[in-house]
């Protein structure tokens, strides 16, 4: 893997710098304020849970069947389209190039990913498990082109307004992929980021979502929509803060390109390579704090003017929330 390599073709929206003098949402310093009422304080860094394990397969990877996972009565009876259930992508597998070391995000998302950087595929998806026959089920799946867009489309999926996303088949709530925006290993080592990251955050909008974003599962009246870029001020002096390295090469990404917000979640996290399995590769000694952006306050970001935003979203029940005052 050579150390410039990255996700999605060189026009794709998420590896586009943002242009100098870039227009402000009007509604940015609200949308700020919001976030500093987060309990968990700044921006956080997922690394060790809650993220996304890369897998580079080829030809010679084992292909592996992955079946549909059941999806939990709970999840049916609370969806505003009652008795919908979540489903893999149109075309995905349902054989999939998966190395034997392969493992899932820990945590509760379950999140893998596996990207065949010679014939420029990606298969990914959301709650996988491996079972002890070594067989392997998912809740969704996606499949798409390594050296495309990055970016799915309203017409990919039928959802109704209502709906879960990940009916159709897509690992992010927000309707993206979920290898879009991940800062990858390789690229914090050789200490420059060329795209955009994600984020996801607590305090998002309520079936509202904006480009590139196809969905939401925002439960926030008001809040900021899934979709949306936040910017860290270009001009801001990162040395004040004595960050390590690592933490400076993504200050710069978030300066340069900006942070995309593709899902919700308790606090507010930037997404970094999931290193689950990899005998070779460690966060530990890179970024030993994953507070560390903590210290950058909340005042020097600010998101982007939101353009065509989307009246549309997951609304299942008990998902709507009302803002804390600002």
């Amino acid at each position: 893997m050579t150390t410039r390599r990255r996700f999605f073709s060189n026009d794709s929206f998420w590896n586009q710098p943002i242009a100098p003098h870039q227009a402000i949402d009007p509604e940015s310093e609200f949308y700020m304020r919001t976030w500093a009422k987060e309990p968990t304080g700044g921006l956080h860094m997922n690394m060790y849970e809650y993220t996304i394990p890369v897998y580079s397969v080829d030809d010679s990877t084992p292909r592996r069947t992955v079946g549909q996972l059941a999806t939990p009565q709970r999840i049916i009876d609370s969806a505003v389209n009652k008795h919908k259930e979540f489903r893999h992508g149109k075309g995905f597998g349902p054989e999939i190039p998966i190395p034997d070391h392969a493992i899932a995000d820990p945590a509760g998302d379950k999140h893998i990913a596996f990207v065949d950087w010679e014939c420029g595929h990606v298969w990914d998806m959301w709650y996988a498990v491996k079972h002890d026959n070594g067989e392997w089920e998912s809740y969704t799946g996606m499949e798409y082109d390594l050296d495309g867009p990055g970016i799915f489309r309203h017409s990919d999926f039928e959802a109704e307004n209502g709906d879960s996303i990940h009916f159709h088949g897509p690992g992010r709530a927000a309707g993206v992929p979920i290898i879009g925006g991940l800062a990858m290993y390789h690229e914090i080592a050789a200490g420059k980021i060329e795209h955009k990251l994600a984020f996801a955050a607590r305090y998002n909008g309520f079936q509202v979502h904006t480009f590139p974003a196809t969905w939401t599962d925002g439960r926030y009246v008001g809040g900021l929509p899934e979709g949306a870029v936040v910017q860290l001020d270009p001009e801001l002096d990162l040395d004040q803060f004595e960050l390590c390295d690592a933490s400076k090469v993504i200050c710069r990404a978030l300066q340069e390109y900006g942070m995309v917000n593709v899902d919700g979640a308790r606090g507010t996290c930037v997404y970094l390579e999931g290193l689950y399995g990899d005998p070779e590769r460690s966060w530990d000694g890179v970024i030993d704090d994953e507070n560390e952006l903590k210290r950058i306050p909340v005042t020097y970001f600010r998101v982007l003017k939101l353009e065509n935003v989307v009246a549309m979203g997951d609304g299942r029940d008990g998902l709507r929330k009302e803002l804390p005052e600002t």
